[in-house]
């Protein structure tokens, strides 16, 4: 296993390399850099979401050479060519596209994010500010999705076309197909004063008066705020978790070994949680990386939006938006080592839950 270990953690740099050069690389094609922001602010020109993105393709968001800079960057006639030049430098443009990847590996291998273009704080805080939120939405939407849809996933198997499956079923595939941010809205407008109660708040994590609060009002505050979200984001993770379980659980029921511990006198209990569980359960952890990944950093975008909470899924629209690369690509590169690091750990516990996977005699 250490052996094995070892070649996924190499692996993980020609990926993450790979991953960020993509990136790097398209992000050289889109309109509307840094520079053209800022142009596009001291000019008094549109800068609306819409505006940046749409805006034409024909300038490029880096310099292409030359000392006419009105025909590098948008809205730059009649500006002073050295205030052009101290932007380019600024932002780093002034140096060569490879140059600027490279050094911004370095740094990333030294865990030196920079800071934002924008807002004069580093990326690394920006991302810890913004954490408490994703946080909060993605540890207790797994742990709903989890605890609710597994149970509820083994009981539809164990009673495979009873009226409780077909019931159960009906209500899974509804709540599936209705979108989060819609069921979301719906909830603002009967909960959370809009045309009928106000029993929930529309906006942030907790009250403004939460540090004058005690302990266990803090706690009921903080969940208070968080309901409606939740509901909103379980929606999905619901119902997906909860049929992968079901046809999981059905197709090893329906294996000989059941067949054989069935006969051996063992109780249905016995045989669904001593044997059908363990193998059950593969499928399930195999889902989970995907499923803590999307449930962290970009499941929540909408709902973050909708509920007004500053996470990290607004963070990373804003920035693509207003082309902030230290915190896209700072964010992008966080993410995707999570991701592979919560790739690994599922792969362990997979040989933790069925000893007989073993990861070293098979080709990486």
């Amino acid at each position: 296993m250490g052996a094995y270990i070892l070649r996924r953690l190499l692996l993980m740099i020609p990926t993450i390399v790979g991953i960020m050069g993509i990136s790097f690389l398209v992000i050289q094609f889109a309109p509307g850099g840094p520079i053209e922001q800022v142009i596009s602010e001291l000019t008094g020109q549109g800068n609306s979401a819409t505006e940046r993105i749409s805006g034409g393709g024909d300038f490029q968001s880096q310099p292409v050479g030359g000392d006419d800079f009105s025909s590098k960057y948008r809205g730059a006639q009649g500006l002073d060519p050295e205030f052009i030049a101290k932007l380019e430098k600024q932002f780093g443009f002034d140096k060569p596209a490879t140059e600027r990847f490279l050094l911004m590996m370095w740094n990333y291998i030294r865990f030196d994010f920079g800071e934002s273009y924008f807002r004069d704080v580093s990326v690394l805080d920006l991302i810890i500010e913004k954490m408490p939120v994703s946080i909060s939405l993605g540890i207790w939407i797994l742990l709903i999705s989890y605890i609710i849809s597994v149970p509820l996933g083994i009981k539809k198997a164990v009673s495979d076309g009873s009226r409780f499956d077909i019931w159960t079923s009906g209500v899974i595939i509804i709540a599936y197909a209705v979108p989060g941010f819609l069921f979301g809205i719906m909830l603002i407008v009967m909960f959370a004063g809009g045309s009928f109660f106000d029993w929930f708040p529309l906006r942030g994590l907790v009250s403004d008066n939460f540090a004058d609060l005690s302990w266990w009002e803090k706690i009921l505050d903080y969940f208070w705020h968080l309901t409606l979200p939740l509901i909103s984001l379980a929606l999905a993770a619901f119902a997906t978790t909860t049929l992968l379980t079901k046809n999981s659980f059905i197709d090893e029921i329906r294996k000989q070994y059941v067949t054989t511990a069935r006969a051996k006198g063992l109780s249905e209990r016995q045989v669904l949680y001593g044997h059908v569980f363990r193998n059950a359960m593969l499928i399930i952890i195999a889902g989970f990386p995907a499923a803590f990944i999307t449930a962290f950093f970009s499941g929540s975008l909408l709902i973050e939006t909708i509920f007004s909470l500053d996470g990290l899924g607004r963070l990373g629209f804003e920035s693509v938006v207003k082309r902030d690369y230290p915190v896209v690509f700072g964010t992008l590169f966080i993410f995707s080592l999570m991701g592979l690091v919560v790739s690994l750990i599922s792969d362990l516990v997979y040989t933790w839950v069925d000893p007989r996977i073993d990861f070293e005699r098979r080709d990486v």
